[in-house]
């Protein structure tokens, strides 16, 4: 006997935020259009501030490059607009007594945008090359607990994993696990993206635009628009400017203040509440961070209501480490809830140090707030006599130095997810793909973390996660800043649009504008 998860296209589930734990169950995909009579037409310009820095899905971090890869990529299952785990190329899947086993069943007349048809061997292809090494796909600690894949046949694929897994589903529904077909190669992909999702790739102008076009063969209902352009406009104010005028119709800001001027005339702006966290990466492999009181001064000496009032205007909440809601952890249960620099001169104290020094990366172009961020925290710490060194770096290579761990510290906004496995499982295990960027491992981390994908009862995963995030807090790792909103600007032409708590743009899809 096996536990199932079978999808009728015509129901619809929908999870509240304090319900989402049930991820590996599913409701119905809400990936069609509302009322399903085909494509209302229409070109949509979307204002971006930066110009993706890959095409290729397995490797994608950059925010810009997630928002155009979705909407061309399809994976295993995918995520509703209350965050659920719903079907995606899968149309259904089931999960062996024991946990070890999950079985796909992959939808009939799913193409790539070259015409070939999708089949078992493309995902067994996908998933054994995510978990490669030698890939170097940023999602591959997502699997590690499956140990092989197979296809019994043509449309069906078995995961059999080492231990039990309540975090797969979800994990796999990432733009990082997307499908793709076994004849692309990455350098093939960079250039010309070949996917399964509602949109195809047309045309790229680089550093200006680029342009999607609906896929006819989209296995779901049929996009509302005829295409899609992500158009570089670097200065937000410009974006206004264009929104205002009707050059564009779409923007997506993280700064309110931005987002305030925005909303005047013909343009509407509604914000919505983030997975996403801000925070100071600490690397603690790299000089003064090694010592962990050094760590913990830096964490006291920051007033974190401080930085979310001057670079967000106040628009969010103070957060710790796991923001996923069934799981969010206590922002009062670490050292130092408030500032408090006699703490953090102590720490200092126990350290040995009386003059630590610490380089810094910031994005500018990624997010709109970075930059303001970082000199309230250089401000803070310099008055705790920590003296936080900045370099700003152009969107492109900020990411560079931080997929690649070269930095000390990094200020940083970071994608959410609705399972706290699929947010740090790969960052603060010892064997995670993503270590390096979080510069820090611990035997007891990577014994909770293997409990926590192994345990599916709700109240177990808590009482884990919460165990995770005191460890994190009480080493600090990082220093958890806080949650925001995403401000999605559009002129009354844009319908049907609807934003997502992780940021996603999947919902394109179902977008149509009106004349």
């Amino acid at each position: 006997m096996s536990h199932r998860t079978r999808i009728a296209r015509s129901a619809l589930a929908t999870l509240s935020g304090a319900t989402a734990l049930s991820l590996v169950l599913a409701g119905c995909s809400d990936s069609g259009s509302s009322d399903g009579d085909g494509p209302a037409g229409g070109d949509l310009v979307i204002g971006v501030t930066s110009d993706p820095d890959t095409l290729f899905p397995w490797k994608a971090t950059q925010f810009q490059a997630v928002n155009v890869l979705e909407n061309i990529y399809g994976s295993l299952t995918e995520l509703d607009s209350d965050m659920t785990v719903v079907p995606g190329l899968a149309e259904e899947w089931e999960t062996s007594d024991d946990g070890l086993t999950l079985t796909f069943f992959l939808r009939d007349g799913v193409t790539f945008q070259d015409g070939s048809a999708l089949d078992s061997a493309d995902v067994v292809f996908s998933l054994e090359s995510i978990k490669d090494e030698a890939t170097a796909a940023v999602a591959a600690s997502s699997l590690a607990a499956v140990e092989s894949v197979e296809a019994p046949d043509e449309h069906t694929v078995e995961l059999h994993l080492a231990s039990p897994d309540a975090s797969l589903p979800a994990n796999l529904a990432s733009v990082n696990m997307s499908i793709l077909s076994s004849d692309d190669t990455e350098e093939e992909l960079n250039g010309q993206p070949n996917g399964t999702g509602p949109f195809t790739f047309d045309d790229r102008v680089s550093s200006q635009s680029i342009t999607l076009v609906r896929n006819e063969e989209f296995w779901g209902y049929p996009a509302g628009l005829g295409s899609v352009e992500f158009r570089v406009i670097p200065d937000e104010s410009a974006i206004v400017s264009a929104l205002q005028s009707g050059n564009v119709q779409m923007a997506v800001f993280d700064d309110p203040l931005v987002a305030q001027t925005a909303e005047s005339g013909d343009v509407t702006v509604d914000p919505t509440a983030q997975l996403s966290y801000h925070a100071l990466m600490l690397n603690a492999t790299r000089g003064d961070l090694a010592d962990v009181n050094v760590r913990l001064a830096v964490q006291c000496a920051i007033d974190r209501q401080q930085v979310l009032d001057t670079a967000a205007l106040g628009e969010g909440e103070v957060t710790g480490p796991i923001t996923s809601p069934a799981y969010r952890s206590d922002p009062q249960a670490r050292p130092c809830p408030e500032r408090d620099l006699d703490q953090a001169a102590e720490y200092l104290a126990d350290s040995g140090r009386s003059d630590v020094t610490i380089d810094a990366i910031v994005s500018q172009g990624e997010y709109a707030t970075s930059v303001n961020e970082a000199q309230n925290i250089q401000a803070q710490l310099a008055e705790a006599g920590i003296t936080l060194e900045l370099e700003v770096l152009e969107s492109g290579a900020y990411v560079d130095r931080w997929v690649a761990g070269d930095f000390d510290a990094a200020v940083a906004l970071n994608g959410g997810n609705p399972d706290p496995n699929g947010m740090y499982g790969r960052y603060f295990t010892s064997d995670g793909n993503l270590n390096a960027v979080a510069g820090y491992s611990s035997p007891e981390l990577d014994e909770l973390f293997a409990e926590g994908r192994s345990v599916e009862d709700p109240e177990e995963r808590r009482e884990i996660y919460r165990q995770i995030s005191a460890h994190l807090e009480e080493n600090a790792a990082w220093i958890w800043m806080f949650t925001s909103y995403s401000y999605t600007a559009m002129t009354s032409s844009v319908q049907g649009f609807t934003a997502m708590p992780n940021g996603s743009l999947r919902f394109l899809r179902t977008t149509a504008l009106t004349s």
